[in-house]
């Protein structure tokens, strides 16, 4: 199987059960219930809870030249997200960690990312579960170069829309349709973020957490509760910024406050950081990308590069 680094998904063609030729997910092996199968060859039953309820978390880790990028923080988010609604973690961080390098090796996935889903599990359908139910375990690798993307030469417009989620943010769950409704507003508007308003308050991206840096050069980003995600890129970019000197404050901070700072930026597993240029078609930071982010991007990567490699 050829690598492939170009594009997230691979159309392909097969007959459906009726005959016609629909287009499919691509040749892409995930880890499905407990094997290894090609993704248009994987099955979940109706009645999982998942697919039923939502009632799952996931977890997101990004590749980039083989390695896997900050993969214990994630996978102890991951066993957060599942104490806190009480599913127990089928896999220690050594079983998880060998599944994925498992799919980045039959994939020959050296950039992109890998996806974790984990559902309560198959039940009848009803609000009230059965205690001890066998979760239900998806796996897939999405394929591309986050650490190429030309956004960050350019810089990002992003719009504000309210913030629609449930109040336990903290909790990475599957139930996203908020966030679903969030990035149809950024099609619609032709940017590339959205970030939430609890009333004048700036909580996160639809996707991202949300930094900005004041023009007393502090590095501002909201403080974590139930607000917002607990981002581990947000961890990470923290972390760097303390090495090079900079003021870190955690805190809310307003709408108004992104619009007067001399930065602002995003950051996720999936886009390392984006620099923000525009909110709301207004000009944010002079309109380009700052030094501030520009120094803890570049020291990202250069950390990034000394982890170990997973597959070459």
């Amino acid at each position: 199987m050829p690598a492939r680094e170009t594009s997230f998904i691979q159309s392909v063609n097969r007959p459906a059960c009726r005959g016609e030729i629909v287009s499919t997910v691509d040749n892409r092996i995930g880890f499905v219930r407990g094997a290894f199968v090609p993704l248009w060859e994987a099955v979940i039953p109706v009645m999982d809870r998942g697919f039923l309820f939502g009632d799952g978390v996931y977890e997101v880790t990004a590749v980039i030249e083989g390695r896997l990028v900050d993969n214990d923080h994630h996978l102890q988010r991951l066993n957060r997200s599942l104490g806190e609604i009480g599913i127990a973690n089928p896999f220690s961080i050594g079983k998880w960690t060998e599944i994925e390098t498992e799919i980045m090796r039959r994939n020959e996935l050296r950039n992109g990312l890998i996806y974790i889903q984990v559902s309560r599990g198959v039940a009848e359908r009803a609000f009230q579960y059965a205690e001890g139910l066998e979760p239900t375990v998806v796996m897939f690798p999405q394929f591309s170069k986050v650490q190429s993307n030309p956004i960050i030469g350019t810089g990002a417009r992003i719009i504000t829309v309210p913030d629609l989620r449930w109040a336990r943010r903290d909790i990475k769950s599957t139930s996203l349709l908020a966030q679903v409704m969030a990035k149809h507003a950024v099609t619609q508007a032709g940017v590339k973020e959205a970030w939430m308003l609890d009333g004048d308050f700036i909580t996160e991206g639809a996707s991202s957490t949300a930094f900005i840096v004041t023009r007393g050069n502090e590095l501002v980003t909201r403080n974590l509760s139930q607000d917002i995600l607990p981002g581990i890129t947000r961890r990470t970019i923290i972390e760097i910024a303390k090495r090079h000197g900079l003021t870190i404050v955690e805190r809310p901070f307003s709408k108004a406050e992104v619009l007067e700072a001399t930065e602002a930026f995003y950051t996720s597993a999936s886009t390392i950081a984006v620099p923000v240029i525009e909110m709301d078609g207004v000009c944010v930071g002079g309109g380009i990308p700052g030094p501030v982010f520009r120094s803890l991007y570049d020291a990202y990567l250069q950390d990034v590069m000394t982890l170990p490699v997973s597959i070459s």
